[in-house]
Parts: C-alpha cells; structure tokens; sequence
C-alpha cells in the first residue's frame, strides 16, 4: 500500500525508527527501504507497521569526527560513538550483519509477502479473483495462484516450494471430488465434470504442470500454470451463477447483472486517423475493445452500465485523454447510481463509502490494473457515481504509490477490466469516438427492475 514516507530534516542530531516484520530478513529490509537522503524534509516512517519483532528508537549525538572527545568521556561514550557510526554507515551502505541470518527467510516467502502481491496486476487475474465458487475450489486457486509471483523469482526458482503447491492442488481437487461437483447445477454437471477430468489429466492440467515443474523449464511452467488457472476459472464460474448476496431492498429498483458480462466497443479515430497496424495487418479505421464487466462484485454498477448499451447509450459518445484516464462524455439521464465497492475478504459490496487502502482496505476489483473501466464520480457527490460517465484507467507504476497502488486505489466504482484489445488504448486519443457499444454475452444475467 502506498504508505507516507517521511521524515524531520536531518541535521547533525537524528532519530530513527526501524520497524522489521516477521516474514523480512533485517539485511533486506534495511538495504531496500531505508536508504533516505538525509536531507529529506519529512519524519521517516516504516513502510511495513504491522506485528514488528524489532523497534528501536535512540537519538544519537553525532559530531563531525574532528571534534569527538575521546579523552574526556568515558568508554561508553566511546561505544556509543561507534555504533552511532557502524548503524549510519548500515543504512546509508548496506552491510551484512553478523547473527541475523538466522531471522532471514526463503525468496519464495519474501515474494509471498511482498505489498506487490497483495493485489491482481492483471484483468484477468482479478476476475479470476472476484468469483464467488466454492471454498475448495478457491484453496486450488490460491496455492497455483501463489506459482506466478514464485515465477518472479530472478535466476534459481523455487521450483521445490512450486511442486508442493501443486501436489497440495491435486489432494484437495482429488479428495475434495464430490464436493467440488455437488455445488454444480443440475444442468451444468455434464460440462463441470468434463473439465474436472481435465483440471486433472488433461493437456494443460495439474499432472502435465507438475511435470513442466519437475523439467525446471519455467518458460512451460508459466504456460502449463495459465491453462490450469483457465480451467480452474471457468469450473468456478460454473459454480457460481448467480449473486451469493442479498442486495438492499432500497437498490431493487436498479437493474443489476448476476453474474459476467461482456462489452465490445468499436472505436473511430476523430481525426479520420488510423489505428496501427495488428501484427502482420494492414492500418485500421476503428479498433476493438472488449471488456468483462463483473456483477459478481458491483452488480448495480454493471447492471445500469450494460442495459445502457442495450439502449444504445454510449454509440457516437466521445472519448477524452485526461491524465491516466479515457474519458466518455458525460450525460445528464436523471437519476443517481451509489458508489459500490467490494472491500477484499468481504461478502457483499459497501454503498456509498469509499475504502482506505493505508488501513489495509483493498477493493476485490483493483483500480490499479491497466484497462480497469470504472464509473466517474457524480458531479454532486462522491458517495455516487455517475450513472453515464465511465473512464478506462491506463495505470502506470510509475506514477502510483508505495506497494504500486494507485492513489485513487478504493474511491471508484470499478466493474471490468479490458481483456482484448488492451494494445488500442494507448492510441485513444481526445476527440475519438465510440463508434458502437454492445453486450455481446450476459444478457441472459441482466434483471430489469420490471422483470425482478
């Protein structure tokens, strides 16, 4: 999370305070995050406060070296000279101390725990996230979901940590059968037993991941791992076909969408321009984009988003470059939409409040992904969305914050994520057009208030 860093100017006296989780080695933490320029004008704050082991606090003296007085004070104020200078010379140049290996942890659990980890960096990866299926299911997903940051991993991998996370996904989906298939419905049974049997033998399953594992290729690791969490998706997305909450009974009047839905947008340069050229083609007059809205998360937000392209709201909108953001136009249609966001670890989603992400908050759907489409806010509050205006968010790490969330991270309505096409957004210039905008799956998933 993006955590102030700060700290008081730093003159000849200064005071620090290091704070070292469980799961951070000393050395490593010390090296990467507290290597300030000391004539930073703000207080130095630990990046990570939770559940320290270690916390120390002291205000050394340290005068230039032409003026330490060594005959009038005792030993220990020599001592205290000295480890004022040792603890300085750590931070501003790391060095190996001796006796704190033994708190050093392995690679793969320091990836594991990296702030980077805690939210999808991908549309996929955070829908994949957002399913409501079944709590076996969701176990599988985790321990193949943790081999991707495992991947990370520069030059010798983890590939023994890697080969249990599998096999602990191969006990629970082999053990766990039945009741894996008992939360399918009826119709569905067929089709989820199918991909069952290929969750566990098939081509892209969790026997030929192991083996990819076991040959050390992490080219095949990572290609094996992508088909098994494809497969592990869709028997979720089976499990899952409707809401696993009850909305508010003063939002029944909103349409809402029960489950995913897809939008294809086409998109015309303003400028009568082309878009380049896909790989191997020709220039384009209009670009294709398509985006997974999630009911699942912000059913009230998807909703009213997918029958206003039913209504063909937004076909001839135009589109506008701000910031980190594509913009459509706005449009006043004379009625207001809550702000809805499902907190991590939650149930159902919060209305009208807003989370905040230094307290450990974290949306279930991230704006901090490249493509996530979210609602601007309304005009007269930020409790409310628009219920039109909608932006595509091109995130960029560099402009985020600690931990590579976005500064705006939990004050959005996000409800999709661009899954094709993502190459068309850098080109969208001010004054492009949507050219058309239609759901082409979901509309089986769409409630109408008339129809509820």
């Amino acid at each position: 999370m993006a955590f102030p860093l700060s700290s008081a100017t730093l003159s000849h006296k200064f005071s620090f305070n290091v704070s070292i989780p469980s799961f951070t080695s000393k050395q490593s933490f010390l090296s990467t995050h507290l290597p300030i320029p000391l004539t930073s004008p703000r207080p130095l704050r630990p990046i990570f406060s939770k559940n320290p082991i270690l916390e120390f606090t002291d205000r050394l003296d340290v005068p230039t070296m032409a003026c330490i007085p060594t005959q009038d004070h005792g030993p220990r104020k020599v001592e205290s000279i000295i480890a004022a200078i040792l603890i300085f010379v750590q931070i501003s140049s790391p060095l190996p101390i001796v006796a704190w290996d033994s708190m050093s942890i392995s690679p793969a659990k320091a990836v594991l725990y990296s702030p980077d980890t805690k939210v999808p960096r991908t549309g996929e990866l955070a829908l994949r996230k957002a399913i409501p299926a079944n709590t076996n299911m969701k176990a599988i997903q985790d321990s193949l979901e943790e081999i991707s940051y495992l991947l990370r991993i520069p030059q010798r991998k983890p590939y023994g940590t890697m080969e249990g996370n599998v096999k602990k996904s191969l006990k629970i989906a082999m053990d766990e059968k039945e009741s894996i298939l008992a939360t399918l419905p009826p119709d569905l049974k067929e089709k989820g037993s199918t991909l069952y049997a290929s969750l566990i033998d098939g081509k892209g399953g969790l026997q030929a991941l192991l083996q990819c594992i076991k040959d050390k290729d992490p080219d095949k690791v990572s290609v094996g791992l992508a088909s098994s969490l494809d497969t592990v998706a869709e028997l979720e997305l089976l499990q899952a076909p409707g809401l696993s909450f009850l909305l508010p009974e003063q939002y029944l009047k909103y349409p809402r969408l029960v489950g995913r839905g897809i939008i294809e947008f086409t998109i015309e340069k303003g400028d009568g321009s082309s878009f380049s050229p896909e790989a191997g083609g020709e220039s384009r007059k209009t670009a294709t984009i398509q985006v997974v809205i999630d009911g699942y998360s912000t059913p009230l937000t998807s909703g009213n988003f997918a029958k206003l392209v039913i209504d063909g709201a937004y076909d001839g909108a135009k589109l506008n470059l701000i910031n980190q953001a594509i913009l459509s136009d706005n449009k006043n249609i004379g009625y207001s939409l809550p702000l809805e966001i499902m907190p991590s670890g939650q149930f159902e989603p919060l209305y009208r409040t807003t989370l905040n992400v230094q307290d450990g908050e974290l949306p279930v759907l991230p704006l901090s992904v490249y493509g996530a489409v979210a609602m601007a806010h309304s005009e007269t509050s930020d409790e409310y969305s628009s219920p039109f205006q909608f932006f595509f968010y091109l995130y960029d790490k560099r402009s985020a914050g600690l931990g590579g969330l976005s500064f705006d991270e939990g004050q959005f309505s996000v409800f999709g994520y661009t899954t094709a096409g993502r190459e068309t957004l850098s080109q969208i210039k001010t004054g492009d057009i949507i050219r058309s905008a239609k759901l082409v799956e979901g509309r089986d998933r769409l409630i109408l208030p008339e129809e509820s």
